[in-house]
């Protein structure tokens, strides 16, 4: 027997989300903020393409943003303190 699309839609959502990519944190200083994370909390730090930096711990990357000096792509009002999240489908 066939469901209508209203009885299908009525079960659980399947969730399209299979994990977090990466998170994007604005920064005031790149700098201070590397300098923070891998002397006091021993993240790795990446220089990737472009010069941009990137702290690694375990499984996890946080791309870092300077204020005023975002890259694409990027949100859409970044300031010091913000993060993005970037997940896959």
């Amino acid at each position: 027997e066939t469901m209508s699309w209203k009885e299908e839609c009525m079960g659980p959502p399947s969730c399209l989300i299979q994990r977090l990519d990466h998170l994007v944190l604005t920064v005031k200083s790149t700098e201070g903020t590397v300098f923070f994370y891998s002397k006091v909390l021993g993240t790795e730090v990446v220089t990737f393409e472009g010069n941009h930096r990137a702290l690694h711990f375990g499984n996890q990357k946080f791309n870092l943003h300077e204020a005023g000096r975002e890259y694409e792509p990027r949100s859409r009002c970044p300031v010091p303190g913000s993060a993005d999240i970037c997940l896959v489908t």
